[in-house]
């Protein structure tokens, strides 16, 4: 019956030419994974450096759109809220065509897929972050900044004395959320010709025609990474709340 049913699915799917492989022939499928896994690697070292260079601008300008929502300025609250208003109004992948082809092309300046892929993730993670920290911030007691300003503490210094480190404590499991959003957003990026790991995914099925094998080894890639990323945020969680 089992057979059967691999004969079926590969006469249903000739454009992959492998489920029976994939099904019956584990030998062979686990044989494939380790061929293509110096590819892949190659993948996820271009995935890591997009999304932790990314992540750390955004948080800087997570910060910035924070402060500039929280600030008594009414020009700064307006352009804060246009910008994420903005970011989370317009998918990734448009927001990523836009720059890379768009706006290289209106200012008549190449620009590297690598780089606009880092400008694209840095927008919206910050944009998301913004909300993060700025929720983060009031949860804060104002209690402690007005305590901090009758002391005499200016109140940039009362801000990032005894305000920001509390708030970084309280948002660490969704900054941990928004790092490993950001890391699946990568895989969006291959439309842009950024060679991470869905990039090379798609290269090694355009060669070998082994779709159902080849996603399915991505995606666990993807999962023990998230994982393992997961792991290591909960741990440094524990430590900062010791």
């Amino acid at each position: 019956m089992g057979e059967i049913f691999v004969t079926a699915m590969t006469n249903m799917f000739p454009q992959t030419g492998h489920f029976a492989l994939a099904v019956g022939g584990s030998s062979n499928f686990f044989e494939y994974a380790v061929s293509i896994s110096p590819r892949l690697f190659e993948g996820l070292k271009m995935t890591i450096a997009m999304t932790v260079c990314s992540l750390i601008l955004g948080i800087l300008v997570g910060l910035l759109s924070c402060f500039c929502s929280i600030s008594k300025s009414f020009i700064l609250n307006k352009l804060s809220g246009a910008y994420l208003s903005i970011i989370r109004g317009t998918p990734l992948m448009v927001q990523a065509t836009f720059i890379y082809f768009g706006l290289s092309a209106a200012l008549n300046m190449p620009i590297t897929s690598f780089t606009a892929s880092i400008i694209v993730l840095m927008l919206n993670s910050g944009a998301y972050l913004s909300e993060i920290f700025r929720s983060g911030i009031s949860a804060i007691n104002k209690g402690q900044m007005e305590a901090a300003r009758s002391l005499g503490l200016p109140h940039g210094v009362a801000m990032r004395k005894i305000i920001l480190p509390q708030a970084f404590r309280i948002v660490i499991p969704s900054v941990t959320n928004q790092f490993i959003i950001t890391l699946k957003d990568t895989s969006i990026l291959s439309v842009i010709g950024v060679a991470e790991m869905m990039r090379q995914s798609q290269q090694l099925i355009a060669n070998n025609f082994r779709a159902f094998e080849t996603y399915a080894i991505v995606a666990v890639w993807y999962y023990v990474l998230v994982i393992i990323l997961t792991k290591l945020f909960k741990l440094l969680e524990r430590r900062l709340a010791n």
